[in-house]
């Protein structure tokens, strides 16, 4: 993986408590009638966090020119 960041990480429905650990910022667009959270790391490092707190990934597909991992973490 040679992408670079910033890097979306989630969304206004996502935990507050992992989007700190990952040192995400939560933005609005002008608009945008919606919220997203941003870090400046690249995408290997957002994963080598969540991989530390139990999430897997479970698939990756390019979208245009956007790349999506999918993620899951098993309830304790």
């Amino acid at each position: 993986m040679q992408e670079t960041g910033p890097t979306n990480v989630g969304d206004e429905c996502s935990d507050p408590t992992i989007m700190n650990y990952l040192g995400a910022r939560k933005t609005t667009v002008l608009g945008n009638n919606f919220s997203e959270y941003h870090v400046d790391d690249p995408p290997r490092l957002v994963l080598d966090k969540l991989e530390k707190i139990g999430f897997r990934v479970l698939s990756m597909t390019g979208v245009g020119q956007t790349l999506v991992w999918c993620l899951h973490k098993e309830t304790e």
